[in-house]
């Protein structure tokens, strides 16, 4: 059974490791020549410490070889990358590209605001789409520390084929039919870890993150259910799991990067240090959406705001604070 990853991040070569963990064939795409040629060699993916990329994986800057022959493609690559990949697969030639299609990036289509599902439904209309999803540490996964994820499809098959090509005994795959509500769940956990961060930075506790958190997950609901999704979605590993990961653990790009703009670093100076933080441009999407629907976010609008440097990290959350009392359900 060969498998694409297409991305090889620290996410992409993590899962790439976990499927040959899983008895599979893996060839892993990167979208430099020279990148391919040293890991390749070096075996040595940043971010992932004191873990090589075993043997077994094929790495590659060629697209056509990577997908040619594979039973299915997943794509690991930042949310920015995503559409400019799909419109690259969606130019193969005939036959290339595999039915089953499953993507572990998690955010918004930057221009559109879509969900990454409706690009491919657009991209690839031929593809059986399946969202991979949940608490997940890149370098956890890497290590074969004990993990679970989400596989979401609205094709039972395609998600259950995912699941068992995926699935070991330190990786636990559970399927749901809920696309949409766990790619919410996904790209909004990044900005409230950015929230999280900025609250933990200031030094306002335990109970201040506690609340943000609890608030945060009725915040990521309102959208969900405001666009479609089912609300058991958001109680799962793809909603509440992947929320309390990321808002809690200094792993989470998005959480450090709340952090360093609460100690007075320039968000471009913060990223540029971390790298890429996904709630960035998942809260433009988010505050747009809002917009849209007509919602009440205002955590995701505080971050927006701190982002933008229309208001300090500081009065964001007296802000927040100031807001009027009101029942906790609304």
């Amino acid at each position: 059974m060969h498998i694409a990853v297409l991305g090889a991040g620290a996410w992409g070569a993590a899962l790439a490791m976990q499927l040959v963990r899983a008895g599979r064939q893996v060839s892993l795409w990167t979208y430099r020549a020279e990148a391919a040629t040293q890991l390749q060699q070096s075996r040595m993916v940043a971010q992932l410490t004191h873990c090589l990329l075993p043997e077994e994986v094929r790495v590659s800057a060629d697209l056509v070889a990577c997908v040619s022959g594979a039973q299915g493609v997943l794509i690991a690559v930042p949310s920015h990358a995503f559409t400019p990949l799909l419109q690259q697969l969606a130019q193969l030639p005939s036959g290339v590209l595999p039915s089953f299609v499953a993507w572990a990036t998690k955010g918004f289509d930057p221009v559109s605001h879509r969900l990454l599902h409706q690009q491919v439904a657009h991209y690839l209309p031929q593809a059986t789409g399946t969202v991979l999803s949940g608490p997940t540490f890149a370098n956890e996964v890497a290590h074969g520390l004990p993990t679970a994820i989400v596989a979401a499809s609205d094709q039972v098959e395609a998600s259950d084929w995912w699941a068992s090509r995926l699935h070991s005994q330190t990786f636990r795959v559970y399927t749901n039919t809920d696309v949409l509500g766990v790619e919410i769940g996904g790209a909004l956990k990044n900005v409230m870890a950015i929230a999280a961060g900025v609250s933990d930075g200031l030094g306002f506790g335990a109970n201040a993150r506690a609340a943000l958190v609890s608030r945060a997950l009725a915040e990521v609901m309102r959208l969900g259910i405001g666009l479609g999704a089912k609300p058991d979605t958001f109680m799962g590993l793809a909603g509440l799991g992947d929320l309390v990961l990321t808002c809690t653990d200094n792993q989470s790009r998005n959480r450090r990067f709340g952090l360093a703009i609460a100690s007075g670093s320039a968000a471009a100076m913060a990223e540029q240090d971390i790298g890429t933080v996904e709630g960035i441009a998942a809260v433009k999407s988010a505050v747009a959406l809002a917009k849209q629907y007509q919602l009440d976010m205002p955590i995701a609008q505080a971050v927006y705001a701190v982002i933008k440097g229309q208001v300090s990290p500081r009065d964001a959350v007296a802000n927040l604070l100031a807001r009027a009392p009101k029942a906790e359900g609304q």
